[in-house]
Order: C-alpha cells, then sequence, then structure tokens
C-alpha cells in the first residue's frame, strides 16, 4: 500500500533489530511493575495455639444467639512490644438463614486481620450498615442500625480489651455532672411514680444521636443524655 507523504521530509531514522529487541524488553519490564502487588504488611503466619473470647449475641432479627469467636496472636511476644491482635473469626448459631453472608463476611474479616496494619477502621464500616427494616434496639435502648452493625459492636468490644482501641468517653468531671443530672431528674420525677428501665434511664427518653441510646431527657429546657453526656446546649 503506497502512502502519499504531503509535508517536507525533515529527520528520519532507522529499526534496527536491536532497537525491537530493547522496547520489548523495556515494555514487558513496564508491565511487570504494573502487575507487582504492594503489601501493606507482612502476611501473619497461624500459630499451633490461639487465644481469643466468644461473645453471645440476641437479637431480635434472628431466633438463636449468634456466638462470635475472636482469635489473637500474640505479636513480639517476651518483648516490652508484646501486644495481641486479632487473627481469625468465626460466627457460629443454629439459625441457618444468614449463614452464607456471615461465613463470607468472617473470611472477608479473618484475611484483613491477617494483612497486618491497621484493623480498626473495620468497626467504623461494620456499625456504619444499616438494614432496610430500620434496625432494633437492644436491651437497655441501644439502638442498633443491623445485625451487621452489632458484629462490628463486638469487635470494637474486643479491641477494647486487647488495647488496639482506647475508650473515649466522659471523662471524671463529666461523668460526676452526668450522674448529679440523672440524680436530679429522679429526685424531680420520684414524687410522680416515675421509673428507670433496666439501664436506670428515664422509659421515655430520646434516642441520642451521639451514643445511640434512649437516655436523652429535657433538662433546664436543654436535651441533656444522661448516659454520654452529650447536650445540645453545649
Amino acid at each position: 500500500m503506497a502512502i502519499k507523504i504531503e509535508k517536507k521530509i525533515t529527520g528520519y531514522n532507522v529499526i534496527t533489530e536491536e532497537d525491537k529487541v530493547k522496547a520489548a524488553a523495556e515494555q514487558k519490564a513496564h508491565e511487570q511493575k504494573l502487575a507487582e502487588i504492594v503489601q501493606l504488611g507482612e502476611p501473619l503466619s497461624r500459630p499451633e495455639m490461639l487465644v481469643g473470647n466468644t461473645y453471645k449475641i440476641k437479637t431480635p432479627v434472628t431466633e438463636h444467639a449468634l456466638y462470635i469467636t475472636i482469635n489473637d496472636v500474640i505479636m513480639n511476644e517476651g518483648t516490652p512490644q508484646e501486644h495481641r491482635r486479632p487473627f481469625e473469626i468465626f460466627i457460629n448459631s443454629k439459625n441457618m438463614e444468614h449463614f452464607q453472608w456471615i461465613v463470607a463476611l468472617t473470611r472477608v474479616m479473618s484475611a484483613t486481620f491477617r494483612k497486618g496494619g491497621d484493623i480498626t477502621f473495620l468497626v467504623e464500616e461494620l456499625k456504619s450498615v444499616f438494614e432496610p427494616s430500620g434496625g432494633y434496639f437492644k436491651k437497655g435502648g441501644k439502638y442498633i442500625p443491623s445485625l451487621v452493625a452489632e458484629i462490628g459492636e463486638v469487635l470494637e468490644q474486643h479491641l477494647y480489651q486487647i488495647g488496639m482501641l482506647k475508650k473515649t468517653g466522659p471523662d471524671e468531671h463529666q461523668q460526676k455532672l452526668i450522674n448529679e443530672k440523672r440524680a436530679e431528674y429522679l429526685e424531680k420525677h420520684a414524687a410522680s411514680g416515675a421509673k428507670t428501665n433496666a439501664e436506670g434511664f428515664p422509659p421515655g427518653a430520646q434516642l441520642c444521636s451521639k451514643c445511640n441510646t434512649k437516655a436523652a431527657i429535657v433538662m433546664d429546657g436543654c436535651l441533656t443524655c444522661l448516659n454520654c453526656g452529650d447536650s445540645k446546649c453545649g
């Protein structure tokens, strides 16, 4: 096929077989570099024995209780930096309704644990999952948006226990103020026969947007949570 050159030729190069081989080698090296997997942390190998905890949760969305087992691996054993971190998670129940996605979730979580690095982000990711039905309330008025979110609550509790997360609740002075507010409310309404639930909060309390607990009441014209101390008045 003939090609008509419309413009003036200003220069040219002759591509040799050596140039073709060099270009092919550079292309191959570039493709290999793109295909490299970036490992965020050294994968953890499973020891013969692991220590862990099993948590029981009973929810309105399942007929039977769920048993969540989180096993930990001991890092830097025998040194001042010794600590525990989750290695694997198992969830067991007589209820087979949610079996498939629970198995899939535990496998993905366990794989994330073994990758190393920061795993605390899983707590917020799980707790932010909402069911279309609107979730449910646990005993004591704690709102849970979904069964997945409750698994996240259990993981958070476990991370607190082994020291990977630090609790950021009210300090000593805030807790004292909360206790005073609760005592003031109960004393004020004792004469009218007002009662509290099992957690010590008024049965008519509103849901606190900060701690998701039915513990917010109006005191001195301001909505105040008797659980975490959050107040609309600052």
